[in-house]
């Protein structure tokens, strides 16, 4: 898969997600075999006037190149300056956010708020264009609402500014992440503009990945939510393309070792302290379903010391292997 100079192993992209995709999942993405991954949305005023813990967004490691990072921002000078910044700082590819349906984005006048505003995405990408040379993308929804739905119509302005790929999200800003995504504006996407096209929306599992790509005829597929506690689903989509067939999820002795995994990136790039509290919420994601999981997690709540983790661990996983 090309976008632009950038040559990707396998059309499988981690989609940015706020609080997820920072650094230690990204890696443990590329481990499983993901083509791309995307920073957490980056805030371009944030960079551009050096506050502090954006700093961190652009952390990055050669082990998950190529590195995507999306900016937000309604300020087409900002959100230029910010993707030198991000250029300058190891992004292989710039991504412009147009699709967050957050309230206190969109009222900022950024994420899925610049698709009533045709004009401003213009004057937008047409300066980030012109900042930076490596690949340029942007991230769409279908529209506002179910009564402007313009996808096509910001898709062929984000084409004639020279973007190098469009990743649409099925869904209205209205909708949010409920009701179902439109494939077949995807699909409709792919044949009005001649850049590359990545789908995003409603891919839970390998199969759905495939009819994805052989329904829309898209180029890519971004998996957001389905990947949280689920790294591995890159590898099973991966080997589902390959051959026709999904393999099963990992076992339990697999699962607990990516936990651990992890756990030990977390506290590697952001200390242990830190990664006590991180790894709490992929804990409710690595341990869904899981009998007893409820408690455990309850458990995890009260951490106060690394040792105290891999105790408490090692203990439900005996309790596991009962079952």
């Amino acid at each position: 898969m090309q976008i632009g100079k950038l040559k990707l192993k396998n059309p499988l992209i981690l989609a940015p997600m706020a609080g997820i995709t920072n650094l230690p999942f990204r890696l443990l993405a590329k481990e499983y075999g993901c083509g791309l991954v995307f920073s957490e949305m980056v805030s371009s005023h944030g960079l551009v006037h050096h506050f502090k813990h954006n700093n961190r967004y652009l952390m990055s490691h050669p082990a998950e190149k190529p590195l995507a990072v999306q900016l937000f921002g309604a300020d087409p000078d900002i959100l230029a300056a910010g993707a030198i910044i991000a250029a300058e700082n190891g992004a292989d590819l710039i991504d412009i956010n147009m699709g967050c349906p957050v309230k206190k984005v969109v009222r900022s006048g950024a994420g899925s708020a610049l698709m009533r505003e045709p004009r401003l995405v213009e004057r937008i990408l047409k300066k980030v264009r012109r900042a930076v040379n490596v690949p340029l993308t942007v991230k769409i929804r279908a529209g506002w609402d179910t009564a402007q739905i313009n996808a096509l119509e910001i898709a062929r302005i984000a084409e004639g500014c020279g973007v190098d790929a469009i990743s649409i999200h099925g869904r209205t800003r209205t909708q949010g992440f409920t009701g179902a995504a439109d494939w077949q504006l995807i699909r409709k996407l792919k044949e009005t503009v001649s850049c590359t096209v990545i789908g995003n929306g409603d891919v839970k599992t390998p199969l759905d990945a495939g009819r994805m790509l052989s329904q829309t005829g898209c180029d890519g597929v971004m998996i957001g939510r389905a990947a949280r506690g689920n790294p591995w689903i890159f590898d099973q989509t991966g080997r589902y393309l390959a051959s026709g067939h999904c393999p099963p999820a990992p076992g339990l002795a697999e699962r607990k070792s990516v936990i651990i995994r992890h756990f030990e990136l977390f506290g590697r790039y952001y200390g242990f302290e830190p990664a006590l509290l991180h790894i709490r919420k992929h804990l409710i994601w690595y341990t869904q379903s899981l009998p007893g999981s409820a408690n455990f997690r309850r458990l995890m709540h009260t951490l106060q010391s690394k040792p105290r983790f891999f105790q408490m661990l090692d203990e439900y996983w005996k309790l596991l292997a009962r079952f």
